[in-house]
């Protein structure tokens, strides 16, 4: 099984930014624990984390016919992100 992981904008700064809100997990350990997870299900996780909503749809327009799902934190883009929602509208 392959899943895309894709981190949304700024959730690099986990971990260091505003933790009363965001909690101390930095993005590193978050997927280490994904990553974890996943090698008992034996599943490989591409990761991807980006501040240019592009390059999230690219990576999603790449990768998505060879993915069996998608594990998503689009981060502000939940608010706002139309073209990635149109994106992985597009991945059904």
């Amino acid at each position: 099984m392959r899943i895309l992981v894709i981190h949304g904008p700024n959730l690099n700064m986990l971990g260091s930014r505003d933790t009363d809100v965001y909690g101390k997990f930095t993005l590193d350990e978050i997927n280490s624990k994904l990553l974890a997870i996943a090698a008992i299900s034996k599943a490989t996780l591409s990761i991807l984390q980006s501040n240019h909503e592009g390059i999230l749809i690219d990576f999603i327009q790449e990768n998505s016919s060879k993915a069996d799902g998608i594990l998503i934190n689009p981060g502000a883009y939940t608010h706002y992100g139309y073209a990635l929602a149109d994106a992985l509208h597009d991945t059904r």
